[in-house]
């Protein structure tokens, strides 16, 4: 029983594992951008080669450091277990960097310390971090003995921006008396300690670390830079009152999380949620523009209907030059359209007018009429309602963008009509925003010049907008019509 305990402390079950099996892929696509992932090798204090993971875009942005997360599993866990933390980061341009402490998963080692000797791991991993130049800000988090880990390191590294704690222990002494009881190991309280203090003299002789030392409550009040909190309510290894008396002596800014669950489960999504928020609050990554995917996949998703499939070119090289038009109308005063020649490709010119194209959703069902119970759908409404109709899509971790939809005060045409009932097909059309600019002037003088102005010069636009329309629907149906021909 006294061996059970002491294989309990430091040497549970040992994750072994496949890195090309287990792991994220050496290169990956997430949320539509792509990343890759850097394996390493680091070695620490005492001799021992540390299994190293780092998820990175790629390419990497240049000449902007982006902040990283340290991922610290749990004393059974490996560096697998950071496959969500990558999920929820990424997409914020935080980097995850993510090892096997000592004696853990695939790194040397022979024994694990609950935290005691993995902060000296998790040093070396930082001081790695800040040797890379490409790295800014650095944030822990760390789940059961990772998070006393982060926590003991926490005390001795003040520069670090933040740490999400969950499930940590504030006494491992402590913690062995409960776990006798939450065992039900009838043994009386004087035998158990006995029991206790020749388990810390095995520990120390094979393990190198005093069971004593491992006490959070000491560290706490000397650890000053935010931190996250989180516990399972029905979790019985580690109960959820050792994060209450870390929180309550904890010294810097702190908010605490209870959840639904026990010590393994999986953690809900308003959890992970709040994680990603609290560290884009504390580690301020940058907004890093993602470059133009180069089949037009994220902001020209076209279906069958994609450039170059047999669709009239001429038309749609007209098309781009009334966008570009209306927007040049919108920008400036000048009302001389920009000259479009056929030196380049439909996907270039695509690809220029990309940020200020807007977006049209246009869904024919497969019986041949629209669909009104679909809010995605082209609705003819007169163009100056734009503004209004537009519908947010968002996240926690990044605004995808804004939807509107383009439409028309006239009634469909009579062409337009027949192909959409005659034919049984489903398209989808989806472009980036049109973002107008305006300026807000302090003088009312010259607002109210600005609204006559507009009012002169907002027939024109409206006409244009929808003729475009009209056109782009005409094109569509025709490029369907051709498809039912042809496939008849």
């Amino acid at each position: 029983m006294i061996e059970q305990f002491i294989n309990f402390v430091i040497r549970p079950p040992r994750a072994e594992y496949n890195p090309d099996q287990y792991l994220w892929e050496k290169e990956f696509t997430l949320a539509g951008r792509k990343y890759k992932r850097q394996d390493m090798e680091l070695r620490n204090g005492r001799g021992h080669t540390l299994q190293c993971s780092h998820y990175v875009p790629s390419p990497f942005p240049e000449n902007t450091p982006l902040p990283c997360v340290i991922y610290c599993h749990g004393n059974s866990g490996c560096r697998a277990d950071a496959n969500e933390a990558a999920v929820i980061l990424l997409p914020s341009n935080i980097t995850v960097f993510t090892l096997d402490f000592s004696g853990s998963g695939l790194s040397d080692g022979d024994y694990v310390s609950l935290g005691w000797h993995e902060k000296e791991d998790l040093k070396v991993v930082v001081s790695y971090l800040r040797s890379n130049k490409q790295i800014s800000r650095i944030g822990l988090w760390g789940r059961s003995m990772g998070a006393v880990t982060g926590l003991l390191f926490g005390a001795e590294d003040p520069s670090i921006a933040g740490m999400v704690l969950d499930s940590a222990f504030s006494n491992l002494f402590d913690l062995m008396m409960e776990l006798v009881d939450v065992y039900k190991i009838r043994l009386p309280k004087f035998t158990v300690k006995v029991a206790v203090q020749y388990m810390r003299w095995v520990i120390q002789k094979k393990a190198k670390f005093d069971i004593m030392d491992l006490n959070c409550m000491q560290v706490a009040p000397k650890t000053f830079f935010p931190a996250l909190f989180g516990h399972a309510k029905d979790d019985k290894f580690i109960q959820p009152h050792h994060s209450d008396l870390i929180f309550k002596s904890y010294a810097g800014d702190k908010n605490i999380i209870k959840f639904d669950g026990d010590h393994n489960s999986s953690r809900p999504q308003f959890y992970y949620d709040s994680v990603s928020i609290f560290f884009y609050n504390v580690l301020h990554p940058p907004r890093v523009p993602s470059a133009y995917s180069s089949k037009l996949e994220k902001y020209y998703d076209l279906g069958d209907l994609k450039v170059g499939a047999g669709m009239d070119e001429s038309l749609l090289y007209e098309i781009i030059a009334g966008l570009q038009t209306v927007d040049t109308d919108a920008a400036s005063s000048s009302s001389a359209p920009p000259s479009i020649t056929n030196t380049k490709s439909v996907c270039e010119f695509l690809s220029d007018i990309a940020p200020v194209t807007s977006v049209i959703d246009s869904v024919i069902n497969e019986d041949g009429t629209l669909n009104d119970d679909d809010p995605s759908q082209l609705q003819d409404k007169p163009i100056g309602q734009n503004e209004e109709c537009c519908s947010y899509t968002s996240s926690n971790r990044e605004s995808w963008g804004r939807c509107s939809s383009l439409g028309s005060d006239d009634e469909p045409s009579a062409d337009c009509m027949a192909a959409s009932n005659g034919h049984q097909m489903t398209v989808k059309v989806l472009a980036t925003p049109l973002r107008n600019i305006q300026h807000m002037s302090s003088d009312p003088s010259k607002e109210e010049k600005k609204k006559k102005a507009s009012t002169v010069a907002k027939k024109p636009k409206r006409e244009k907008l929808e003729a475009l329309s009209q056109r782009l629907r005409l094109c569509i149906l025709k490029r369907v019509n051709h498809r039912r021909h042809r496939s008849s």
